[in-house]
């Protein structure tokens, strides 16, 4: 029994000990244990493998996704950061930059600016192209001068009461449409996503005057394009009191803990300690510093439950996000079938 059960913890869990971390690895690969039928089976996996949406916002999106290998995890953790395409800038032509800020400087800050266009209404630019057209490109003009306010008090030192203009956001872009762009976008949906994002300041007499071309592009090529702020996966945490833990012990050992994740209840007088919410812990393994304590807790992870967080930059909104991701990745393993069918047919 007590090897069964070791066994199915290899198979399962990924144990965090105070030294070191165990079962790491995957294991559940044909053959490799007895009694097991650890073969690919399509139906095993319909049944077994599930996706729970746990807490989406326009800009934020937490989600479960269950019975799945670490790679297949990964690869949508890539693909959203490197491969899901954005509008991004791509050309500055500077007319005139009298600011402390320099034009390459100035170019770059504007490159990482997020614009709010759906990528899926545009063609990426054919490499060598110089002019850009209405389905590849999006054009922004940027054109501010510094002055000084006449209505200023004599005695005034801030600058928003001295001078006009001073400091350059992002709502200061202004699109210019190409072709029938207007026609096909109304007012007001192509833009900066944060119209209070600071480019430069300025002093009265300095001036920005320049033109944006925006282009389709993939994290992969460069950060700029990349959809999302963060895209991360956790495995679910698995904590089981090995005794009961009463009396002060309980109230310890809650502090070791994250808050929520250890209860204590007041049962017939005594306090007693109850995992209440594992999800919630970040494993800082602080219960290991204790000697009385270490020895009641077993820290684990489950193998096949990961906990995806995904924060848009708020150029689509994250669940769009994820869709797109899981295209991209099903696109490749057409690709890659078709390849294989090529092969065989040589």
């Amino acid at each position: 029994m007590a090897a069964a059960q070791a066994v199915e913890e290899m198979r399962t869990r990924v144990v965090l000990g105070e030294f070191g971390v165990r079962n790491v690895h995957t294991t559940d690969f044909p053959g490799n244990y007895s009694g097991y039928d650890d073969a690919w089976d399509q139906d095993r996996f319909e049944k077994n493998f599930r996706v729970d949406v746990v807490h989406m916002d326009e800009s934020s999106l937490e989600f479960d996704m269950v019975g799945i290998d670490a790679a297949i995890a990964n690869a949508f953790r890539r693909i959203l950061l490197a491969e899901v395409p954005t509008m991004a800038v791509e050309k500055v032509l500077v007319y005139n930059n009298t600011s402390i800020v320099q034009d390459e400087i100035l170019a770059h800050r504007l490159g990482l600016i997020p614009i709010h266009a759906d990528p899926r209404l545009f063609e990426y630019r054919n490499q060598g192209d110089e002019e850009g057209t209405e389905i590849d490109t999006l054009q922004f003009r940027l054109q501010v001068r510094c002055t000084r306010n006449p209505h200023a008090a004599k005695d005034s030192s801030d600058p928003n009461e001295l001078y006009v203009n001073h400091k350059v956001y992002t709502r200061h872009m202004t699109w210019v449409p190409l072709g029938n762009q207007a026609d096909l976008f109304p007012e007001g949906t192509i833009r900066p996503v944060h119209d209070d994002i600071l480019i430069a300041q300025l002093r009265p007499g300095q001036e920005i005057d320049l033109l944006m071309h925006c282009v389709k592009g993939i994290g992969k090529d460069h950060a700029k394009f990349s959809p999302v702020a963060t895209a991360s996966y956790r495995l679910l945490p698995d904590i089981t009191l090995l005794e009961p833990v009463e009396g002060e012990a309980a109230v310890e050992l809650s502090r070791c803990f994250s808050p929520g994740v250890i209860e204590v209840q007041e049962i017939q007088g005594k306090k007693v300690a109850r995992v209440a919410n594992p999800r919630l812990d970040t494993f800082s393994r602080e219960v290991f510093r204790n000697e009385k304590l270490k020895k009641v807790v077993r820290l684990a992870r489950v193998r096949d439950h990961y906990i995806f967080s995904v924060e848009s930059t708020g150029v689509l909104p994250p669940d769009v996000l994820v869709s797109e991701a899981i295209k991209v990745l099903m696109g490749k393993c057409r690709r890659f079938l078709d390849e294989l069918d090529a092969v065989q047919m040589d």
